[in-house]
């Protein structure tokens, strides 16, 4: 087996399995294995899940394997699920921070164990093994390589899942130079995040302008994915004095159009009332149209403008301050040591503060 090559591919897969995630997405699979896939995870015997991993990367890398046969020693169409274990497997969960068993999963079994009936008298949740044979077995008839991108997929979503539930200590922030903030900043935007990092970024800042200058704004932030007329708000940030909204301001990731700025001022520029609204847009993310469209409103009264994100956040940091970064800092922690905050965004956080600290 090509280790290096499945140690890479199980981490791109991962990638596009923690995006989809962040959208609220679950992965396609045979209904009928969702009870066995519950079982497995709901056993206490972490390995069995871990050998699930080790299986179907088995069965995609090399269909002649029989991958109930995890010793070299079993016969010609055995496979070494120890070395697939240790130089893929293990490094893959602790690198991710997947809940999982210290050592080899294999060292749960006794040696040369085959996953087959017999096996099951000497464990001790036999129901969890059952549900392993299962979807193994389940893996065996499958020869079509999307079926079994499938089953690694949804396997993966369950692990992320897992995650999820884990306790994640958040690395703080400690004081970096304005260059280093360019840096975080510019990786954290391009961290695939479902709008969450560029919104926090923002948010952040707005706080820190708030608190230096003593203002009494009230900064409202809406959830993600949640609709602006659900959360009576005009964007995905909207400051307000006593009842009036001084300004509103959308993050976005995409290119905007004309039929976007249309969109937004009948949607949300004339019904909430807003007389300066903002989108902050990464490098050459307008369309010019989307300029000369909102060059028409402004002559009508209303305030459409569009500001870099990467470029406005470092400009507002330099004036605000020590004081203005510390504040900036702060926030940036408590909101992504929030329990609501997806734990990979935490564990991407904490690799960009260590990767920060270690040049």
């Amino acid at each position: 087996m090509d280790y290096q090559k499945l140690k890479t591919k199980l981490q791109q897969e991962l990638s596009i399995v923690e995006n989809e995630f962040l959208q609220g997405k679950t992965p396609e699979i045979e209904s009928t294995l969702i009870p066995s896939f519950d079982e497995v995870f709901r056993s206490r015997t972490q390995a069995y899940r871990e050998v699930l991993l080790g299986c179907v990367l088995a069965r995609i890398e090399d269909k002649a394997v029989d991958i109930h046969k995890p010793y070299m020693n079993q016969g010609p169409n055995a496979y070494n699920g120890r070395t697939l274990d240790e130089r893929v497997i293990n490094p893959f969960f602790q690198e991710n921070h997947i809940p999982s068993s210290r050592g080899p999963f294999l060292s749960t079994f006794r040696r040369s164990v085959a996953f087959e009936k017999s096996t099951r008298d000497g464990l001790r949740d036999k129901k969890g093994f059952d549900a392993l044979l299962l979807l193994i077995d389940y893996l065996t008839s499958k020869e079509d390589d999307e079926v079994l991108k499938k089953f690694l997929r949804y396997l993966l979503y369950r692990f992320v899942r897992l995650r999820e539930e884990a306790t994640i200590p958040i690395s703080r922030l400690q004081r970096i130079s304005l260059e280093q903030y360019r840096d975080l900043i510019n990786e954290l935007l391009n961290i695939p995040s479902g709008g969450r990092f560029p919104v926090l970024l923002i948010e952040a800042v707005f706080v820190a302008i708030k608190e230096i200058f003593n203002l009494s704004w009230k900064i409202d932030t809406q959830g993600i994915n949640v609709a602006d007329g659900a959360s009576g708000v005009g964007g995905d940030i909207s400051i307000k004095e006593e009842d009036k909204t001084l300004l509103a301001a959308e993050i976005t990731e995409r290119p905007v159009g004309k039929n976007r700025v249309v969109s937004t001022f009948n949607t949300k520029i004339i019904p909430y009332e807003i007389e300066d609204y903002l989108f902050f847009i990464k490098s050459s993310a307008v369309q010019d149209e989307a300029i000369y469209q909102a060059r028409q409103y402004f002559s009508q009264g209303h305030e459409i403008n569009f500001l870099e994100m990467k470029e406005w956040i470092l400009m507002v940091l330099a004036t605000l301050g020590k004081k203005g970064r510390a504040i900036f800092n702060r926030v940036l922690v408590e909101r992504i040591s929030d329990k609501d905050f997806p734990t990979g965004l935490k564990i991407a956080w904490n690799n960009q503060i260590a990767r920060l600290t270690s040049i």
